[in-house]
């Protein structure tokens, strides 16, 4: 497989810095563009290159900068309705910037000046991060064996990731690596053009097909210090690194399942046709007239809004507790961010099935690639179990626990 180059190159000029505003309306405008031609890119697995360039150059991907340097530090709520918006076109386009979004609240919490100074100034050149974080054949998703071992003056990386969303087409690879054999989580910041990296498109699943989550080896990277951030501190004290995580997670599977809907619309009102009974009964014409198919649509607009207002209401409590730090809003926007992720999973799958039920036979049809909306809903939800959600709601209901700190919560 020939090398895959990065999107940017090393004379980019600066992004736009965009206001909320801004921010949304150039979401809702890539949108409208990133969705002609989604269902071809999902059928003949062509990843969205073009659609990344243009994202990258948009100044999506350096809302989150801090103010301090020169970017336009937008809560993390916006974040969270610029990739539902994405989603709504294409959950694949959304779903590949999670990361980047990810690792620049990471250097934000654990990152140096110096450090910060120099990497989201990468990001307002347009650069991005991809991410090198889980591993197969761990004994769960949170043990990792990807090792930095010190080499006199610097350190060498040697470990195999799996799940890279966003690495492919990334300018830097944040990698989550032990510091020395068995030592605290660290995140080493790895140019994806570095010598030593090798990075494999092999992802080949059901659903998100073009988010191309695949491997990235690392054999004998040498990385310095100044390219290494401290990742087990982040939570030792009350964090909203998780919530924020999960929260634009949320967002992906919202995205689907106002997408699943509004296909199925125009679907029925374009291509369905009406059961003899409704035609016989009611005097109906058309498929859109059966007031069975009508109750259906409005169990599942009302699904859809009611997930849409837990996804507002996480991102509201997540930038609250972002701006004044305690356990108890810490543990607010946990759990209120678990209740939006457990409510899109169960909403996405439920609404991408029912898409059949109201659109007919004809809609299983493989040319109309409607199952694309389900299979891209049942493989995201897979990312964390909603079971675990739900479990730590009940204990914070019934008993007051709070919820753990980690990154999948």
């Amino acid at each position: 497989m020939p090398p895959v180059e990065p999107l940017q190159d090393k004379a980019v000029a600066a992004v736009p810095v965009l206001t909320a505003d801004e921010a949304l309306a150039e979401a809702s405008r890539l949108a409208a563009e990133f969705a002609t031609g989604a269902g071809v890119r999902d059928r003949e697995r062509i990843l969205p290159r073009d659609q990344l360039a243009q994202l990258a150059a948009s100044g999506l991907l350096a809302i989150t900068v801090p103010a301090e340097f020169g970017g336009a530090d937008l809560p993390f709520s916006v974040v969270a309705e610029v990739i539902r918006r994405i989603s709504v076109a294409d959950p694949n386009i959304g779903q590949i910037p999670h990361s980047h979004f990810v690792y620049v609240n990471q250097l934000r919490i654990q990152g140096s000046k110096a450090q910060q100074a120099l990497l989201f100034g990468e990001v307002l050149a347009g650069k991005w991060f991809g991410n090198a974080q889980s591993e197969i054949g761990t004994k769960h998703i949170r043990e990792y064996r990807t090792t930095l071992s010190e080499v006199g003056d610097h350190w060498h990386l040697n470990g195999t990731k799996f799940y890279c969303t966003g690495a492919l087409f990334a300018d830097w690879i944040p990698v989550l690596t032990h510091l020395g054999v068995d030592g605290p989580m660290h995140v080493a910041w790895v140019s994806r053009l570095a010598k030593g990296v090798e990075i494999i498109d092999d992802w080949d699943a059901v659903g998100q097909r073009t988010t191309a989550s695949g491997t990235v080896k690392f054999t004998e990277v040498e990385v310095t210090q100044e390219w290494i951030t401290n990742y087990s501190d982040t939570f030792t004290g009350p964090t909203t690194y998780g919530s924020y995580a999960q929260l634009m997670h949320s967002a992906i599977d919202v995205g689907i399942a106002r997408a699943a809907i509004e296909e199925a619309s125009k679907f029925v009102t374009t291509k369905s046709r009406p059961y003899p009974d409704s035609v016989a009964i009611y005097g109906i014409d058309r498929a859109a007239q059966d007031p069975l198919i009508v109750q259906a649509f409005g169990e599942m607009e009302l699904a859809v809004r009611g997930t849409e207002a837990l996804l507002a209401e996480a991102g509201r409590a997540v930038d609250a507790a972002t701006l004044h730090l305690t356990e108890e809003a810490a543990s607010e926007a946990t759990l209120a961010v678990a209740a939006a992720r457990a409510s899109s999973t169960q909403v996405s799958v439920e609404v991408t099935t029912r898409l059949f039920e109201v659109a007919g036979t004809r809609a299983a049809l493989t040319a109309e690639n409607l199952d694309r909306h389900w299979r891209n809903a049942r493989v995201h939800t897979l990312h964390d179990p909603a079971a675990w959600k739900v479990q730590h709601l009940g204990r914070w209901a019934v008993e007051g626990l709070q919820p753990p700190r980690h990154g999948q919560l």
